[in-house]
């Protein structure tokens, strides 16, 4: 055997271990779980929105307190260990609203509560969060230039 008949029949090997080793995900049923999880939670939220009106409030802050019970119990589920069987079945169902960020800085301080106040929690608590909140100021301060320069040409009226 040659060389070039080995390097081919090594990659054969390696491309063989490879798809034995790839999960493979049915696309159709994952987006059907992120629909249904991402949706159940739009309905607790609605649930504390009708809630809030209900009892008097206005719409602003009938939707400033459907957030926070929206992350409030998120935060309960995170510290229960329930949040993240939800998150691994519903995907980004479960990750993309608020709850998700919740969990997203909730199980780090968690996870690093046994390293101290300072270097567990202090230093380790927006690991996960962190790089969505500096990439969000960012750009959003980006796109506040931008409208405010079109602004000052008289692009936008």
């Amino acid at each position: 055997m040659d060389e070039q008949e080995k390097k081919k029949k090594k990659e054969k090997a390696y491309q063989d271990y490879v798809k034995t080793k790839t999960p493979v995900h049915n696309v159709y049923l994952n987006m059907a779980k992120a629909f249904v999880t991402g949706g159940t939670i739009c309905v607790i939220g609605q649930f504390f929105m009708n809630f809030c009106k209900n009892a008097g409030c206005t719409e602003e802050i009938s939707g400033t307190w459907t957030s926070l019970m929206l992350v409030l119990l998120s935060v309960l589920l995170t510290g229960w260990n329930l949040y993240p069987g939800i998150a691994k079945w519903g995907g980004a169902g479960a990750l993309v609203p608020i709850t998700g960020f919740a969990n997203s800085v909730v199980a780090p301080a968690i996870e690093y509560k046994k390293e101290g106040q300072i270097f567990g929690i202090g230093c380790k608590i927006f690991t996960i969060a962190g790089p969505v909140i500096l990439y969000g100021i960012v750009t959003s301060w980006g796109l506040g230039l931008i409208y405010y320069l079109l602004l000052k040409v008289g692009v936008i009226v």
